[in-house]
């Protein structure tokens, strides 16, 4: 358990050093994408809730755990279709806590058949580090106030965060791009100033309709990088009478991811996932562990609707 400890701290410092990949993951993605892409806002037509809560690498001690709850919906102000939505979400590793707030404004434009969101989200994000160095005891063991590089107080800083996104939504298809911390706002902490790396995202789904009318293949990809790594996923869903599917996520060279999920008869989307993973720090956790809850309605009609607009739940 000590190895695990050192080896988790020294994973720790080099995201300190680095600060690539900054982004937490999701396993999820297809049903979450306002979370990565403002262009998302308005586009179901309807009032959508989802949370999230990702528990990853257990068995680690101050392993990321992360909350994600986001909400929109489509709005018509001076006849302008528009999605507005909220973001907030809460990240933390190690001695790193992240909390992200923004709001979400999207124009809509019906292209064809489809319907072309071009969304912007503006926020804040605070990071606030809170150390706790467990030094070696006997010589060579340099204390950490004596390194200029590395932080011995606790300290909190808040920046102004924005990004950007294009999401393209019809019956059978959609696709997006987005970016986020578009300004890569800089934490001007009493050791060093690390910033906000800026994160690209792709994304694009397609509906297969089986012979059987109440089956739907749900094959999708998702990407990001942050100009230095690039991650990808690879899923297939199952869709059983759009209210109970399941499938498998292949994320390239980290794990293979189960997905599960249920409609219930209120109309509330239950949704979990659990990742494999194919690393060597397989050896020393019992994987990572997701789970959704999704609400769509309709203002008007007060409940979930029957049939949705694009093939995505959200």
């Amino acid at each position: 358990m000590k190895n695990v400890k050192v080896t988790f701290l020294f994973i720790v410092l080099i995201s300190y050093t680095a600060w690539s990949q900054q982004d937490p993951l999701s396993s999820n993605y297809m049903f979450s994408t306002l979370t990565y892409n403002p262009g998302v806002a308005g586009t179901s037509g309807m009032i959508c809730a989802t949370a999230i809560n990702r528990q990853q690498w257990i068995g680690f001690d101050g392993a990321p755990s992360t909350t994600t709850f986001n909400v929109s919906a489509s709005v018509s102000p001076f006849k302008i279709e528009s999605g507005i939505g909220l973001l907030v979400q809460s990240d933390q590793t190690g001695f790193d806590s992240d909390i992200n707030i923004s709001g979400i404004y999207t124009y809509l434009i019906s292209i064809g058949t489809g319907q072309l969101g071009v969304g912007v989200n503006l926020g804040v994000m605070n990071k606030t580090l809170d150390p706790k160095w467990q030094i070696p005891s006997g010589e060579g063991f340099t204390p950490p106030d004596q390194d200029p590089l590395i932080p011995v107080n606790k300290e909190s800083f808040v920046v102004f965060d924005a990004g950007l996104g294009l999401y393209f939504t019809s019956d059978r298809f959609y696709t997006g791009v987005s970016v986020r911390h578009l300004n890569q706002a800089k934490f001007k902490f009493s050791k060093g100033e690390p910033y906000l790396t800026r994160h690209y995202y792709f994304t694009a789904g397609y509906n297969i309709q089986l012979p059987n009318p109440s089956l739907e293949l749900l094959p999708s990809v998702f990407a990001f990088s942050d100009g230095r790594a690039l991650q990808a996923n690879i899923s297939t869903l199952l869709r059983y009478n759009k209210k109970v599917w399941g499938g498998v996520s292949y994320r390239a060279g980290d794990a293979l991811i189960g997905i599960a999920g249920i409609e219930l008869f209120n109309g509330i989307r239950v949704g979990y996932a659990y990742d494999f993973p194919l690393s060597d720090i397989r050896k020393n956790t019992t994987g990572s562990h997701e789970f959704l809850v999704n609400y769509c309605f309709d203002l008007s009609m007060g409940k979930s609707r029957t049939k949705y607009k694009s093939i995505r739940f959200l």
